[in-house]
Protein backbone atom coordinates (compact mmCIF):
# COMPACT_ATOMS: atom_id res chain seq x y z
CA UNK A 1 0.00 0.00 0.00
CA UNK A 2 3.03 2.32 -0.26
CA UNK A 3 2.21 5.48 -2.24
CA UNK A 4 -1.53 4.71 -2.28
CA UNK A 5 -2.36 4.49 1.45
CA UNK A 6 -2.11 8.25 1.86
CA UNK A 7 -3.78 10.74 4.18
CA UNK A 8 -6.97 10.66 2.11
CA UNK A 9 -7.41 6.91 2.52
CA UNK A 10 -6.14 6.66 6.09
CA UNK A 11 -8.39 9.48 7.24
CA UNK A 12 -11.44 8.01 5.50
CA UNK A 13 -10.88 4.57 7.05
CA UNK A 14 -10.56 6.05 10.55
CA UNK A 15 -13.64 8.23 10.05
CA UNK A 16 -15.61 5.15 8.97
CA UNK A 17 -14.76 3.24 12.14
CA UNK A 18 -11.57 1.43 11.16
CA UNK A 19 -7.96 2.27 11.89
CA UNK A 20 -6.50 4.03 8.88
CA UNK A 21 -2.84 3.36 8.14
CA UNK A 22 -0.43 5.48 6.10
CA UNK A 23 1.75 3.21 3.95
CA UNK A 24 5.31 4.55 3.78
CA UNK A 25 7.23 1.90 1.83
CA UNK A 26 10.48 3.49 0.66
CA UNK A 27 9.04 7.01 0.86
CA UNK A 28 11.38 9.73 2.23
CA UNK A 29 10.89 11.07 5.78
CA UNK A 30 9.63 14.48 4.66
CA UNK A 31 6.82 12.82 2.68
CA UNK A 32 5.83 10.79 5.74
CA UNK A 33 5.72 13.88 7.94
CA UNK A 34 3.52 15.66 5.40
CA UNK A 35 1.16 12.68 5.32
CA UNK A 36 0.88 12.54 9.11
CA UNK A 37 -0.04 16.21 9.26
CA UNK A 38 -2.45 15.85 6.33
CA UNK A 39 -4.17 12.88 7.96
CA UNK A 40 -4.84 14.99 11.04
CA UNK A 41 -6.64 17.42 8.75
CA UNK A 42 -8.83 14.56 7.48
CA UNK A 43 -9.71 12.97 10.82
CA UNK A 44 -9.60 13.58 14.56
CA UNK A 45 -9.69 9.84 15.22
CA UNK A 46 -6.72 7.50 15.82
CA UNK A 47 -4.66 6.40 12.82
CA UNK A 48 -1.34 4.69 12.25
CA UNK A 49 1.75 4.55 10.08
CA UNK A 50 3.17 1.42 8.47
CA UNK A 51 6.96 1.28 8.21
CA UNK A 52 8.79 -1.19 5.99
CA UNK A 53 11.98 -1.93 7.92
CA UNK A 54 13.86 -2.71 4.69
CA UNK A 55 13.53 0.95 3.71
CA UNK A 56 16.74 3.01 3.89
CA UNK A 57 14.65 5.63 5.69
CA UNK A 58 13.15 3.31 8.31
CA UNK A 59 15.06 4.72 11.29
CA UNK A 60 14.28 8.33 10.37
CA UNK A 61 10.63 7.57 9.68
CA UNK A 62 10.20 5.79 13.00
CA UNK A 63 11.74 8.78 14.80
CA UNK A 64 9.21 11.05 13.09
CA UNK A 65 6.41 8.72 14.22
CA UNK A 66 7.72 8.95 17.78
CA UNK A 67 8.10 12.72 17.69
CA UNK A 68 4.63 13.17 16.22
CA UNK A 69 3.21 10.71 18.76
CA UNK A 70 1.16 8.85 16.18
CA UNK A 71 -1.13 6.43 18.00
CA UNK A 72 -0.03 3.27 16.18
CA UNK A 73 2.87 2.07 14.10
CA UNK A 74 2.78 -1.20 12.21
CA UNK A 75 6.03 -2.63 10.90
CA UNK A 76 6.85 -5.14 8.20
CA UNK A 77 9.78 -6.76 6.36
CA UNK A 78 11.96 -7.07 9.43
CA UNK A 79 12.26 -7.11 13.22
CA UNK A 80 11.41 -3.77 14.92
CA UNK A 81 13.01 -4.79 18.21
CA UNK A 82 15.62 -2.03 18.14
CA UNK A 83 12.90 0.65 17.96
CA UNK A 84 10.23 -0.66 20.34
CA UNK A 85 11.55 1.02 23.50
CA UNK A 86 11.77 4.48 21.88
CA UNK A 87 8.28 4.15 20.39
CA UNK A 88 6.74 2.94 23.64
CA UNK A 89 8.31 5.85 25.50
CA UNK A 90 6.59 8.19 23.05
CA UNK A 91 3.24 6.50 23.66
CA UNK A 92 3.15 4.79 20.27
CA UNK A 93 1.49 1.37 20.14
CA UNK A 94 3.78 -0.96 18.19
CA UNK A 95 2.01 -3.65 16.13
CA UNK A 96 4.47 -5.66 14.02
CA UNK A 97 3.50 -7.77 11.04
CA UNK A 98 4.75 -11.32 11.55
CA UNK A 99 4.76 -14.42 9.38
CA UNK A 100 5.97 -16.99 11.92
CA UNK A 101 5.32 -18.11 15.48
CA UNK A 102 8.97 -17.72 16.44
CA UNK A 103 9.06 -14.02 15.59
CA UNK A 104 5.70 -13.46 17.27
CA UNK A 105 6.98 -14.91 20.56
CA UNK A 106 10.20 -12.93 20.37
CA UNK A 107 8.42 -9.63 19.79
CA UNK A 108 5.86 -10.23 22.53
CA UNK A 109 8.69 -10.32 25.06
CA UNK A 110 9.86 -6.91 23.85
CA UNK A 111 6.69 -5.02 24.72
CA UNK A 112 4.57 -4.77 21.58
CA UNK A 113 0.86 -3.90 21.85
CA UNK A 114 -0.47 -6.46 19.38
CA UNK A 115 0.57 -8.51 16.36
CA UNK A 116 -0.57 -8.77 12.76
CA UNK A 117 -0.37 -12.37 11.55
CA UNK A 118 -0.08 -12.02 7.79
CA UNK A 119 -0.51 -15.00 5.50
CA UNK A 120 1.10 -15.43 2.12
CA UNK A 121 -2.19 -14.61 0.34
CA UNK A 122 -1.55 -10.93 0.97
CA UNK A 123 -0.18 -8.43 -1.53
CA UNK A 124 3.33 -7.03 -1.33
CA UNK A 125 6.05 -8.67 0.77
CA UNK A 126 4.95 -12.05 2.04
CA UNK A 127 6.01 -14.98 4.18
CA UNK A 128 5.67 -18.70 3.54
CA UNK A 129 2.60 -19.69 5.57
CA UNK A 130 -1.04 -19.18 4.58
CA UNK A 131 -3.44 -17.21 6.76
CA UNK A 132 -5.62 -20.16 7.79
CA UNK A 133 -2.83 -22.14 9.54
CA UNK A 134 -0.77 -19.12 10.61
CA UNK A 135 -3.34 -17.12 12.58
CA UNK A 136 -4.48 -19.80 15.07
CA UNK A 137 -0.91 -20.90 15.76
CA UNK A 138 0.14 -17.36 16.60
CA UNK A 139 -3.02 -16.82 18.66
CA UNK A 140 -2.13 -19.87 20.74
CA UNK A 141 1.51 -18.81 21.10
CA UNK A 142 1.05 -15.26 22.46
CA UNK A 143 -1.13 -13.38 24.93
CA UNK A 144 -1.38 -10.07 23.06
CA UNK A 145 -4.21 -9.44 20.56
CA UNK A 146 -3.64 -10.87 17.10
CA UNK A 147 -4.95 -9.23 13.93
CA UNK A 148 -5.40 -11.47 10.90
CA UNK A 149 -4.18 -10.33 7.47
CA UNK A 150 -3.96 -11.85 4.02
CA UNK A 151 -6.92 -12.89 1.90
CA UNK A 152 -9.53 -10.81 3.73
CA UNK A 153 -11.82 -8.40 1.87
CA UNK A 154 -15.36 -9.30 2.88
CA UNK A 155 -17.56 -9.80 5.90
CA UNK A 156 -17.23 -13.55 5.46
CA UNK A 157 -13.46 -13.18 5.60
CA UNK A 158 -13.73 -11.12 8.77
CA UNK A 159 -15.88 -13.76 10.46
CA UNK A 160 -13.39 -16.44 9.42
CA UNK A 161 -10.57 -14.42 10.98
CA UNK A 162 -12.53 -14.07 14.22
CA UNK A 163 -13.24 -17.80 14.19
CA UNK A 164 -9.49 -18.43 14.03
CA UNK A 165 -9.08 -16.43 17.24
CA UNK A 166 -8.07 -13.08 15.78
CA UNK A 167 -9.21 -9.85 17.43
CA UNK A 168 -9.74 -8.19 14.07
CA UNK A 169 -8.57 -8.06 10.47
CA UNK A 170 -6.22 -5.98 8.38
CA UNK A 171 -7.46 -5.27 4.85
CA UNK A 172 -5.41 -3.77 2.03
CA UNK A 173 -6.28 -4.73 -1.54
CA UNK A 174 -10.00 -3.99 -1.16
CA UNK A 175 -9.29 -0.39 -0.17
CA UNK A 176 -7.21 0.25 -3.28
CA UNK A 177 -10.53 0.19 -5.13
CA UNK A 178 -12.07 2.96 -3.05
CA UNK A 179 -13.02 6.49 -4.04
CA UNK A 180 -10.60 7.96 -1.53
CA UNK A 181 -7.56 5.96 -2.67
CA UNK A 182 -5.31 8.01 -4.99
CA UNK A 183 -4.13 4.90 -6.90
CA UNK A 184 -4.20 5.31 -10.67
CA UNK A 185 -7.50 4.20 -12.30
CA UNK A 186 -5.53 1.74 -14.47
CA UNK A 187 -4.28 -0.04 -11.34
CA UNK A 188 -7.77 -0.17 -9.87
CA UNK A 189 -9.12 -1.56 -13.13
CA UNK A 190 -6.52 -4.35 -13.15
CA UNK A 191 -7.57 -5.36 -9.64
CA UNK A 192 -11.22 -5.45 -10.65
CA UNK A 193 -10.37 -7.59 -13.68
CA UNK A 194 -8.35 -10.05 -11.56
CA UNK A 195 -9.34 -13.67 -11.15
CA UNK A 196 -8.35 -16.30 -8.63
CA UNK A 197 -4.96 -16.99 -10.28
CA UNK A 198 -4.11 -13.47 -11.44
CA UNK A 199 -1.33 -12.90 -8.88
CA UNK A 200 2.20 -14.31 -8.89
CA UNK A 201 5.06 -14.25 -6.40
CA UNK A 202 8.32 -12.68 -7.58
CA UNK A 203 11.59 -12.08 -5.75
CA UNK A 204 11.86 -15.49 -4.10
CA UNK A 205 15.47 -15.74 -5.29
CA UNK A 206 16.31 -12.43 -3.59
CA UNK A 207 14.94 -13.55 -0.23
CA UNK A 208 12.21 -10.91 -0.38
CA UNK A 209 9.20 -12.46 -2.14
CA UNK A 210 6.47 -10.10 -3.33
CA UNK A 211 2.94 -10.93 -4.48
CA UNK A 212 1.66 -8.83 -7.37
CA UNK A 213 -0.63 -9.00 -10.36
CA UNK A 214 0.94 -10.83 -13.27
CA UNK A 215 2.11 -8.49 -16.04
CA UNK A 216 5.09 -7.98 -18.33
CA UNK A 217 7.33 -6.82 -15.47
CA UNK A 218 6.40 -9.75 -13.24
CA UNK A 219 7.10 -12.22 -16.05
CA UNK A 220 10.52 -10.63 -16.55
CA UNK A 221 11.27 -11.01 -12.83
CA UNK A 222 10.31 -14.68 -12.92
CA UNK A 223 12.37 -15.31 -16.04
CA UNK A 224 15.49 -13.76 -14.48
CA UNK A 225 15.04 -15.82 -11.33
CA UNK A 226 14.67 -18.99 -13.39
CA UNK A 227 17.89 -18.14 -15.25
CA UNK A 228 19.75 -17.78 -11.96
CA UNK A 229 20.59 -14.09 -12.42
CA UNK A 230 22.27 -12.62 -9.29
CA UNK A 231 19.84 -11.24 -6.70
CA UNK A 232 21.32 -7.75 -6.87
CA UNK A 233 20.63 -7.52 -10.58
CA UNK A 234 17.08 -8.74 -10.10
CA UNK A 235 16.45 -6.17 -7.37
CA UNK A 236 17.61 -3.35 -9.65
CA UNK A 237 14.81 -4.23 -12.04
CA UNK A 238 12.28 -3.25 -9.40
CA UNK A 239 13.63 0.20 -8.53
CA UNK A 240 10.87 2.78 -8.92
CA UNK A 241 8.43 0.24 -10.34
CA UNK A 242 5.85 0.53 -7.57
CA UNK A 243 5.34 4.24 -8.17
CA UNK A 244 5.28 3.65 -11.92
CA UNK A 245 2.51 1.08 -11.61
CA UNK A 246 0.43 2.34 -8.70
CA UNK A 247 0.53 6.09 -9.30
CA UNK A 248 1.53 6.56 -12.94
CA UNK A 249 -0.68 3.70 -14.12
CA UNK A 250 1.81 1.76 -16.22
CA UNK A 251 0.19 -1.63 -15.84
CA UNK A 252 2.67 -3.40 -18.13
CA UNK A 253 6.02 -2.24 -16.72
CA UNK A 254 5.01 -1.14 -13.22
CA UNK A 255 4.73 -3.30 -10.11
CA UNK A 256 1.06 -3.94 -9.27
CA UNK A 257 1.09 -5.33 -5.74
CA UNK A 258 -2.16 -7.05 -4.82
CA UNK A 259 -3.35 -9.98 -2.75
CA UNK A 260 -5.05 -13.12 -3.99
CA UNK A 261 -8.29 -11.64 -2.73
CA UNK A 262 -8.21 -9.27 -5.72
CA UNK A 263 -10.44 -11.80 -7.46
CA UNK A 264 -13.27 -10.75 -5.11
CA UNK A 265 -12.97 -7.03 -5.80
CA UNK A 266 -15.36 -6.00 -8.57
CA UNK A 267 -16.12 -2.31 -8.01
CA UNK A 268 -14.95 1.03 -6.66
CA UNK A 269 -16.87 2.35 -3.66
CA UNK A 270 -16.42 4.89 -0.92
CA UNK A 271 -14.48 3.71 2.12
CA UNK A 272 -17.59 4.18 4.23
CA UNK A 273 -19.64 1.92 1.94
CA UNK A 274 -16.90 -0.72 1.90
CA UNK A 275 -16.65 -0.87 5.69
CA UNK A 276 -20.43 -0.81 6.16
CA UNK A 277 -20.75 -3.62 3.62
CA UNK A 278 -18.12 -5.72 5.37
CA UNK A 279 -19.72 -5.24 8.79
CA UNK A 280 -23.25 -5.90 7.52
CA UNK A 281 -22.18 -9.11 5.81
CA UNK A 282 -20.26 -10.22 8.91
CA UNK A 283 -23.32 -9.67 11.10
CA UNK A 284 -25.49 -11.64 8.66
CA UNK A 285 -23.05 -14.54 8.66
CA UNK A 286 -22.84 -14.57 12.44
CA UNK A 287 -26.65 -14.54 12.69
CA UNK A 288 -26.86 -17.43 10.21
CA UNK A 289 -24.30 -19.45 12.14
CA UNK A 290 -26.12 -18.74 15.38
CA UNK A 291 -29.44 -19.83 13.89
CA UNK A 292 -27.86 -23.03 12.56
CA UNK A 293 -26.37 -23.76 15.96
CA UNK A 294 -29.70 -23.23 17.71
CA UNK A 295 -31.48 -25.43 15.17
CA UNK A 296 -28.98 -28.24 15.64
CA UNK A 297 -29.24 -27.89 19.42
CA UNK A 298 -33.04 -28.09 19.23
CA UNK A 299 -32.88 -31.15 16.97
CA UNK A 300 -30.47 -32.81 19.38
CA UNK A 301 -32.80 -32.19 22.36
CA UNK A 302 -35.76 -33.66 20.49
Amino acid sequence: MAWVATAELAGAVSNAGGLGIIGTGNCPPEWVLEQIKATRNHTDKPFGVNVMLMSPYAREVLEIVAQERVQVVTTGAGNPGAYISRLNEAGVNVIPVVASVALARRLERQGIAALIAEGMESGGHIGEIATMPLVPQIVEAVDVPVIAAGGIATGKGLVAALALGAAGAQIGTRFVCSDECIAHPNYKQKIMEARDRSTVVTGVATGHPVRCLENRLAKRFLALEKEGVPAGEIELLGVGKSYEGLIEGNTDEGSLMAGQVAGLVKDVKSVSDIIQGIMSEAEEVIDQLSAMSQKESYAYRK
